[in-house]
């Protein structure tokens, strides 16, 4: 079973990903930073988990999919396609990369593609972001626009799709019923 579960910033969806899954393997997606709110927000994420879960922290989500077998928890898509644009070097205005397109397109391919192959249970965080207004900036535009289109893929090869509002789960697709 592959569940996509997305929702706002604070909307209780990694806390009701984590419940969905007994013991797991946590694909993180988010890097280490010198910032207080994030460590702390890393802090609370990790105190929830079971100690028995083996927590993997890595861009690379397609290798960690094809090398890992059992449940696995992802958390989360909006911190790879950050951190993948970051690395790409899409995010300035004026001068971005060439070629990042085609780089970002294979790299988003071989995540859906991992996703849908893989063949034990799946649950992917991501975050809603196309509920508000459009960014007046470049990049935000970027982040938007491509976490919108990458969602839907991912949807695409997932069995479930929940949407999590003020901690409350809303079942959007379920092919299993």
């Amino acid at each position: 079973m592959k569940t996509l579960i997305t929702g706002g910033v604070r909307s209780g969806k990694s806390t009701y990903a984590e419940g969905l899954l007994v013991d797991a393997t946590y694909v993180a997606t988010g890097a280490p930073r010198d910032d207080a709110d994030w460590q702390e927000r890393v802090r609370l994420h990790q105190e929830r988990r079971p100690a028995s879960w083996r927590t993997l922290e890595t861009l690379d989500v397609a290798a960690a999919l094809t090398a890992t077998t059992g449940p696995i928890l992802l958390d989360d898509v909006g911190n790879w396609l950050s951190r993948t644009l970051d690395a790409l070097e899409a995010w300035n205005d004026e001068t971005p990369r060439r070629g990042w397109q085609t780089a970002y397109r294979d790299a988003s391919e071989s995540l859906v593609d991992a996703i849908a192959n893989y063949e034990d249970d799946l649950v992917i965080v991501t975050n809603e972001v196309g509920f508000g207004l459009v960014s007046p900036y470049a990049s935000g535009r970027l982040f938007t626009d491509e976490l919108g289109r990458l969602n839907q893929r991912i949807a695409a090869v997932c069995d479930q799709l929940v949407l999590v509002v003020a901690g409350c789960p809303l079942v959007i697709k379920d092919a299993h019923r």
